[in-house]
């Protein structure tokens, strides 16, 4: 009897020491797993806001539509100034200025146009998945754009992609996910990750950013 005791025993502390051990490690393999997750799906939010910024550059407006800003990415083109010549020692000491030497003639500036993917992205980059959220199987960024109007009556061009923690961390423990969707809540007012602000102006800043 006092041998079937000290096996259950054992036992006891074994499977007690495994929960605790597991106690620990869970919120520990949660935070590693998410913030690998996370990094990837911030790198693709910069990259659209890059391509927003561009697009609107051009247009005046961003746009809500990722086949739009794909299409604009692909076969669009953006113009590049560039300058040839300038002012020799003797000219900026009698006091030329860069616009008086652009009206005599030494120096000359034009413009070229260049395609978006050689200006911000690489020729590898796989830009028909940027309306994807990275580990979130086939799951896409709500992308949205419009118009506020703050506070002294100014309209300004906003935009937003953005895209929540249920669905990039859907398959992890629920209750870690909980948790950190209240404390993202708390910190930052948005239980995800996003870029931009569709009723805020921010500069297209990233919430996690702030």
């Amino acid at each position: 009897m006092r041998i079937v005791i000290n096996i259950l025993l054992t036992l006891v502390i074994i499977t007690l020491g495994y929960l605790l051990y597991e106690s620990v490690m869970e919120p520990i393999r949660f935070n590693q797993e998410k913030d690998k997750r996370e990094a990837a799906i911030i790198e693709r939010l910069i990259d659209i806001r890059s391509a927003q910024v561009l697009y609107r550059g051009k247009y005046g407006s961003y746009t809500g539509s990722f086949d739009t800003l794909i299409d604009f990415i692909k076969y669009d083109s953006i113009p590049i100034v560039f300058r040839r010549g300038q002012l020799t020692d003797e000219q900026l000491e009698r006091g030329m200025t860069e616009a008086e030497g652009i009206r005599r003639g030494f120096i000359v500036r034009d413009t070229a146009f260049t395609t978006i993917t050689d200006s911000i992205f690489k020729t590898s980059y796989p830009i028909d998945s940027m309306r994807y959220v990275p580990y979130a199987g086939g799951a896409e960024f709500n992308l949205e754009a419009g118009v506020v109007e703050t506070a002294s009556r100014v309209s300004v061009r906003v935009f937003e992609a953005s895209v929540l923690n249920d669905v990039f961390l859907r398959d992890l423990d629920r209750q870690q996910v909980i948790n950190y969707n209240e404390l993202r809540s708390e910190i930052v007012g948005f239980p995800g990750l996003r870029v931009g602000n569709i009723n805020t102006p921010n500069n297209n800043a990233g919430n996690w950013e702030n």
